[in-house]
């Protein structure tokens, strides 16, 4: 047989192949109204698996055997999605613990943020919330999640990420050991400055006191220098304390605002390498509220340490037509190679495809998560 024969044959096969997929998926449609007369729960891992075991012994080569269960899992997974918009179409998913609000009631609010007076929150902050906003600080991203736990504090502003030197771990693992939501986010643009105490020149340094990720950020012109290099937990820090000190061999990177609160001189901007360098800050609170305007999500889920597990929970944003703007990881604690997932997509919490897509991940994930809608 030539190649075009060949072809031939294999579009018959095909032809049949989609008249029984279509079929199948008939059949779940009908399974999907049963399940919703009864309140059966829509994923059976059991039956799944029993379900793959069977049809693999009907192949008669390992290839042929790991193909199949491939092919299967794929199709149940698409019967999956199918009976969840059934379920969402007749109402029966349910409503989602959040409540939507037209504003976050930010009059007469109290804020707090990490660091010291002069952050880059800080800065943040009063670009979200404005001038003469009820704030105070504390040393430590924990100290500030308790704050709003207790409620000392209504927001907190905490950074999650910049744009080169990347996430802040600490806050994604803060965020599921909390009952805090983030309800909105600010970008500031990060211009690092080389702080010291006013008349001191530049042959007087002998050590550079920073944030580790601004000190990395600013690894190019630092190379250019002998100086010992400190990592400070804040920049903000980092400027007091050349301040305080009084000590024309100290010199801190910081922004240009933190020089102005601790009356510094700025000897050099921008020191960072980056001329796009931002960082994303979160805001957060204890409430499950989100703006009925709001238009992205965030949520976090773990996954069975299986062969395509992590696909098929992505595959429900893909059926749902959802725009996943991000993905991380963080290693799950005392659970060698095993994590926990953080996702950004696209959304409203009120929207059907949303509500949809959440019911997946509730139903197949592990400790599924939202963490907030901004």
């Amino acid at each position: 047989m030539d190649l075009q024969e060949l072809r031939t044959q294999i579009d018959g096969v095909d032809e049949q192949i989609v008249s029984l997929f279509e079929k199948r998926m008939k059949i779940s449609e009908e399974v999907a109204r049963y399940k919703i007369e009864t309140g059966k729960k829509v994923f059976d891992r059991t039956r799944e698996k029993e379900k793959i075991a069977a049809v693999q012994s009907m192949v008669h080569n390992d290839f042929n055997r790991t193909a199949v269960g491939e092919l299967f899992e794929q199709i149940m997974s698409m019967s999956r999605k199918l009976q969840y918009q059934i379920l969402a179409e007749k109402g029966s998913i349910g409503r989602l613990p959040f409540i939507p609000v037209d504003s976050l009631g930010m009059d007469g609010a109290r804020v707090v943020f990490q660091g010291a007076e002069g952050a880059f929150s800080q800065a943040a902050m009063i670009r979200y919330f404005g001038e003469g906003i009820n704030s105070f600080h504390v040393d430590t991203f924990r100290d500030a999640f308790c704050a709003i736990e207790e409620g000392s504090a209504d927001f907190a502003v905490l950074p999650i990420e910049n744009s080169t030197a990347g996430i802040v771990n600490e806050i994604y693992d803060l965020l599921v050991e909390f009952e805090n939501y983030i309800v909105g986010e600010q970008i500031i643009k990060i211009e690092h400055c080389l702080l010291v105490l006013p008349g001191t020149k530049m042959e007087e340094i002998r050590t550079v006191y920073s944030h580790p990720q601004s000190l990395m950020q600013s690894a190019r012109f630092l190379s250019q220098h002998e100086w010992r290099q400190i990592s400070l937990p804040n920049n903000a820090f980092a400027a007091r304390k050349v301040a305080e000190d009084g000590d024309r061999s100290q010199a801190a990177i910081a922004g240009e605002y933190a020089g102005k609160v601790y009356g510094l001189e700025v000897l050099k901007k921008p020191v960072n390498q980056s001329a796009t360098n931002s960082t994303r800050f979160i805001v957060i609170t204890n409430q499950k509220i989100f703006r009925k305007d709001a238009k992205k999500i965030s949520i976090c889920f773990e996954v069975p340490n299986e062969s395509g597990s992590l696909y098929h929970m992505l595959s429900h944003f893909i059926y749902n037509n959802l725009n996943m703007t991000k993905i991380e990881s963080r290693p799950l604690e005392g659970r060698n190679w095993e994590y926990r997932f953080f996702i950004d997509f696209d959304g409203n919490l009120e929207d059907s495809a949303v509500k949809n897509a959440l019911r997946g991940l509730r139903d197949e994930a592990r400790n599924m998560r939202v963490l907030g809608n901004y």
